[in-house]
């Protein structure tokens, strides 16, 4: 089982670097282990970046295997230097605890809480809040050389810029303890991590050699990176957040559905839990037909369910569909049609005001330059209102046109569209 788990991860892609990969699999075959991934609180909300290194926690938990996700309530404070190039900044105790919270709930949605292999969460202030500056320095402090510490990647590419500060440098050594507090309290001896952690992480490794005689091993995953060389995980609005009120169900449905070809058959191998059959044949369907989406479809909607659940990747799904005319617009809810209509071109009319006609309308939204470019659109029948063709240059929308009493859908064409709201004065 274990075997075809790092096999498995091998085929996927997830695997950038490890110690000892013999060692690390006659131990994962001796029986369940413990391991761990950590994720400090910088956000109100995790985003589909942490969703790479999460959901490799949950292939281990499925074969198996005992997953502690850690929550920085201490690390949180201090702030990783890894991919930075510049200092971050420090957040309240009260911003980071909130944080935590909020982060603990997000990661009880991907992992099993039940069972002989029950996930146990844990923080690491826990351990941290009750030791003494003088304490962390001889218990610690004394294990680490500082020349080692300088040539760590995350370390040392900040030294050639503008330098780090104490804080952010000691990070290192403050995750070096967890694993080894987890180490002593669940025998730990798995740390999981994206590809820039491998300098913490081993660092880690040494700690419990020099600290309690022990030995663990190191397992990273490749930052995954879009095929243009753009960022994965960013749009034009930012991240994409797992957070339902930071990203909507229906923005993070569509994030998915957008992906590029080149991009789709890397994220269903790094995302989805399909078999490689499966994914092989949504592979084939890519290359054969790729104007079908069959696989663009079938990673929006695993991920979407997997993180919001099915009722709301239904209702982004027939969101998706209404706009375009292949479901009724009306029968949407208001939240969903509110959230699908905000990631559109848009304008606003204050209630009470004379509604403008669709030129004056369509103009205003951005999507075209000009009202004659706006006529030109009705006069070669490419003007639609909620989904309905209009012929006519001066038509004017009604208060019967408004959808929930508060909005318009306009579209230019088959698959331009922009939206127009009613707001309170």
């Amino acid at each position: 089982m274990t075997k075809a788990l790092i096999e498995d991860l091998e085929w996927r892609g997830l695997i950038a670097q490890s110690t000892d990969r013999e060692a690390l699999l006659k131990d994962l075959e001796a029986g369940p282990i413990s391991f761990y991934i950590g994720f400090d609180p910088t956000a109100p909300s995790l985003h589909v970046g942490n969703l790479v290194v999460l959901l490799v926690m949950r292939r281990f938990q499925l074969a198996g295997h005992k997953p502690l996700p850690l929550v920085g309530g201490a690390t949180g404070l201090v702030g990783d230097p890894s991919g930075r190039n510049e200092e971050r900044s420090l957040n309240s105790d009260e911003i980071v605890a909130e944080w935590v919270s909020r982060i603990r709930l997000q990661l009880e949605r991907f992992l099993t809480f039940q069972g002989e292999n029950a996930a146990i969460l844990v923080n690491n202030l826990d351990w941290t809040k009750n030791v003494t500056a003088i304490e962390f320095l001889r218990d610690i402090g004394k294990h680490f050389s500082v020349n080692q510490m300088l040539t760590k990647d995350s370390v040392s590419s900040r030294l050639e810029g503008g330098g780090i500060s104490y804080t952010e440098f000691s990070y290192q050594v403050l995750q070096s303890f967890d694993y080894l507090e987890l180490y002593r309290r669940y025998n730990c001896i798995l740390q999981l991590g994206g590809s820039d952690q491998w300098g913490n992480i081993t660092a880690g490794l040494d700690l419990i050699r020099r600290a309690a005689s022990g030995s663990a091993h190191a397992l990273t995953i490749p930052l995954l990176q879009k095929a243009d060389g753009t960022k994965f995980g960013k749009t034009a609005g930012g991240s994409v957040w797992l957070d339902p009120v930071m990203t909507s169900p229906y923005a993070f449905y569509q994030y998915w559905i957008g992906t590029d070809d080149a991009d789709v058959e890397r994220f269903l191998k790094t995302f989805s839990f399909k078999s490689r059959e499966e994914l092989e044949i949504l592979f084939t369907e890519l290359k054969e037909n790729p104007g079908a989406r069959s696989a663009h479809r079938a990673l929006a909607q695993e991920l979407t369910t997997l993180v919001h659940g099915e009722t709301e990747c239904r209702n982004a799904e027939a969101a998706a569909k209404a706009l375009f005319g292949q479901g009724e617009i009306s029968e949407l809810d208001p939240q969903t049609l509110a959230s699908a209509l905000s990631q559109l071109p848009r304008t606003t009319i204050v209630r009470g005001d004379v509604i403008p006609t669709w030129v004056d309308l369509l103009t205003a939204t951005g999507v075209v330059d000009s009202k004659s470019a706006a006529r030109r659109i009705v006069k070669e029948g490419g003007a639609y209102l909620n989904n309905v063709k209009i012929s006519g240059e001066e038509f004017t929308p009604t208060q019967s046109d408004l959808i929930h009493g508060r909005f318009l859908l306009l579209r230019k064409g088959k698959r331009e569209l922009a939206a127009v709201e009613i707001i309170e004065k």
